[in-house]
Parts: structure tokens; C-alpha cells; sequence
């Protein structure tokens, strides 16, 4: 059954395939999320200081950041099966790296670096986005790949919730053990019911010719010029760049800004879950069918600059709770609406590479971010990057609004 081609799918059988991703996507998100609520206090007990750990997360920025395109053109080339599995292999042993680096008996400061190194190939959530982008038409895509913040809200919140429950608990070893169980599972699940790949007939026998192309950068950045891909990558990049750098610093300024203990920043985290959940799961979804892609674009640009004036105004924790729903909803309307477009505007064998260029994005500001970051909060505090947000989306803004990104044609595939 699992082998079964996309082209002679039932609708069941398809939408059987997109509940399961759904699934996959969740159970891989909860494991990340378990792993970074107890990075910070594993490097503490290793003994690394502020500085070392920065070097660390930037370790696995620049790891995934390198991976992304590369692991969606391999997704496009060997199928959604191969691409998950592969995925759910590379977790397993990050994980299994990282519950080592937390036996006494084992270079553990070594142990913690290596265990970054799989994160190249860590990108289920890009793999599953392909699936649902192939089993889906255009105009039910924004709508299906929204779900997918369902999965991701889920992930915030059991991740971080059994994340620091398991570790007061039985310590701090044992979050890992259970990502590195449930992420072996991924892979069986992955391997055993996904089909080997989810695009048509017709695009599968064209893959076949240029599988030998997986590492072809020269393709890949082929693809990111075209004259219909890349206006919709930088608006996506930059209008999303300085809530990216607030939210990498977030911890320090919910440490010494809004004056939080852990425990009060993890219920602010889980509100953001929440929120995440419900906008993207249920509002994106619904907005698409009454408006579009266009408008969705340039309202969540426009949100984007008025949460930036908020929070050049904001001097609080409370502030900032009022202030969140606007920049959830202008995260995930970004990212939904900017998925849908730029998949739309590639064939359909070269979702995958694109769906992997477009979550580089995210590991390009954990690469960038810490270190601007910091000079900027160093220097002018928590309203530069209300500052910095109000000024680059209203510039967006303006740029979309002279020059539309939407040409004839964007639901041919």
C-alpha cells in the first residue's frame, strides 16, 4: 500500500497520507522543543559559558541553514519516503549524541558539538510540507500547509512541557533517551507507510533523468533566481528578519527586560504555542479562501510594522502579551502565504529544493542573529528592534504595494 503511486491514489488513501504527515511533523517538533529546553542547563552543567553556548546554537544554524536546500532537492530526487526517513534517522542520532554527552564517564562538551552535526539533515518539517504541497491542489494549499501550525504549536508546548518535567524528574538525560525512542519510531512509521515518492506519474519519470543532481548548487540557486521565486524569497526574508532577531534574544530580555523566572517564560512560550496553533491551524486557512495570496502578504507585512511601533512603545510583559497575537499572525501568514507562492511558481519536481530554500530562512537568522543581536540590544536596548521592524516592513510595504508580486499564470501548477 505504502508504494502505491500518487497517480492512482484514492482520495482517502491521499488524505490518509496528509493526516499521517500531519502526525510525523508533530512528533518531530515535540522532540526539538524537548531538546531546547534542556540544551541551556546541559551546557551549564558541562561547564560552557555564555559565549561557548553561542557558538553552539550558532553550530546548528549554520548546519541547517547549509542542509536545507540541499536535503529538499534529495526530497525532489528519492521521494517523500527516503526524505523522512532520512530525517527521522538523522534526529535519532542527534539525540543519541546528545543523552551520551550527559554520561560523567564521556567526553561530554565534545559529545555536545557532534551531537549538532546531524541537524544538516534534520528537515521533516520542510519533507512534510512537500508531501502536503504534492497531495494537494493549488487552491486548497495554503489552507493544508497552515495545519501544519497545529503541529508546530503542539510541538512548543508538549516539547517544552515534557522537556522540563522528564528532566526535574528523572533527569537530565532522560528527554533525550525519549526523542532518541520516538524519532526511531518516526523513522519506522516514515518507512513502512509513507509511499516512496508523493508526485505524479508524469514527474517522477522526469526526476529519474536528474537524480544524479542532488548536490548540484548551481540548480539550486537556479531555482532561487527565477524572476518568480526570488522577489517573494526576499520579501519573506526580510520582513521577517527583525522579529527573527527579537525572538533569538528573546531569553535574555525576558530575563532582564520583563524580569521573568524560567517559569514564567515558559508559560509565555506556551502561550505563543497556542496562538500559533490557533492562527495558523484555523485563521490562515479560512483567510485564504476570501482573500489573496497578494493581500494576505501585504496585510501580515502591515501587522509586522505595527506590532514594530508597539514594541518601540512597550515597557512590559503585559505589553507584550497584547502585542503577540499581531506577531503571530504576521509569522504565520507570512510564512504560509510565501510557501504556497513560491511552490506554486516552481514545477512540481522541484517543490521539494524550493520548500528546502524557503526553511533556510529560519536557521539564517539563529546564524545572524545572536551575534547582531546582541550588539544592537547592548547598544540601544529592547525599542531598537521595534524600531528596526517598523522601518524594514514599512519599506516592504511600500515595494509591494508599487510592484505587485502576483503575475498571470501563478496557479498554473
Amino acid at each position: 500500500m505504502a508504494s502505491q503511486l500518487p497517480g492512482s491514489m484514492s482520495a482517502v488513501h491521499k488524505q490518509g497520507i496528509i493526516t499521517l504527515t500531519y502526525v510525523l511533523a508533530a512528533l518531530e517538533l515535540t522532540c526539538l522543543f524537548m531538546q531546547f529546553s534542556i540544551i541551556p542547563y546541559l551546557s551549564r552543567t558541562l561547564g560552557l559559558d555564555s559565549v561557548t553556548f553561542g557558538y553552539l546554537q550558532t553550530t546548528f544554524g549554520v548546519l541547517q541553514l547549509l542542509g536545507g536546500p540541499v536535503f529538499g532537492r534529495f526530497a525532489d530526487q528519492c521521494g517523500a519516503r527516503a526524505a523522512l526517513s532520512l530525517s527521522f534517522m538523522a534526529a535519532s542520532a542527534l539525540y543519541l549524541l546528545l543523552a551520551a554527552s550527559c554520561s560523567p564517564a564521556l567526553p561530554g562538551v565534545f559529545l555536545l558539538f557532534a551531537s549538532r552535526l546531524p541537524a544538516a539533515l534534520m528537515h521533516t518539517l520542510p519533507a512534510a510540507q512537500m508531501v502536503i504541497t504534492d497531495l494537494t491542489a493549488p487552491a486548497e494549499r495554503p489552507e493544508a500547509l497552515g495545519r501544519l501550525g497545529l503541529c508546530f504549536g503542539v510541538g512548543v508546548i508538549f516539547g517544552s512541557l515534557l522537556g522540563g518535567t522528564l528532566s526535574t524528574a528523572y533527569g537530565i538525560q532522560c528527554p533525550a533517551i525519549v526523542a532518541l525512542v520516538a524519532t526511531l519510531l518516526g523513522a519506522v512509521l516514515s518507512f513502512t507507510c509513507v509511499p516512496v515518492t508523493t508526485k505524479e506519474t508524469g514527474v517522477q519519470s522526469s526526476q529519474g533523468k536528474t537524480k544524479a543532481s542532488v548536490f548540484d548548487l548551481k540548480a539550486i540557486s537556479h531555482l532561487l533566481l527565477l524572476p518568480r521565486v526570488l522577489p517573494v524569497f526576499l520579501v519573506k526574508v526580510i520582513s521577517s528578519f527583525p522579529s527573527g532577531l527579537f525572538m533569538v534574544m528573546f531569553s535574555i530580555i525576558s530575563m532582564d527586560f520583563f524580569q521573568l523566572e524560567a517559569a514564567q517564560t515558559g508559560y509565555l512560550m506556551s502561550f505563543f504555542g497556542v496562538l500559533q496553533m490557533v492562527i495558523q491551524g484555523l485563521v490562515v486557512g479560512r483567510l485564504s479562501t476570501r482573500f489573496s495570496e497578494e493581500a494576505l502578504l501585504r496585510y501580515s507585512v502591515l501587522v509586522f510594522a505595527v506590532v514594530g511601533l508597539g514594541m518601540v512603545l512597550m515597557s512590559n510583559v503585559l505589553h507584550f502579551c497584547f502585542l503577540m497575537p499581531g506577531l503571530v499572525f504576521s509569522l504565520c501568514t507570512l510564512n504560509v502565504v510565501t510557501d504556497s507562492m513560491l511552490t506554486k511558481a516552481v514545477s512540481a519536481s522541484d517543490t521539494g529544493t524550493m520548500l528546502g530554500l524557503s526553511a533556510s530562512v529560519q536557521p539564517l537568522t539563529r546564524t545572524l542573529g545572536p551575534t547582531m543581536g546582541g550588539l544592537l540590544y547592548r547598544s540601544y536596548g529592547v525599542p531598537i528592534f521595534g524600531y528596526v521592524q517598523l522601518m524594514v516592513n514599512l519599506l516592504v510595504l511600500l515595494v509591494l504595494w508599487r510592484k505587485p508580486l502576483s503575475q498571470k499564470g501563478d496557479r498554473a501548477h
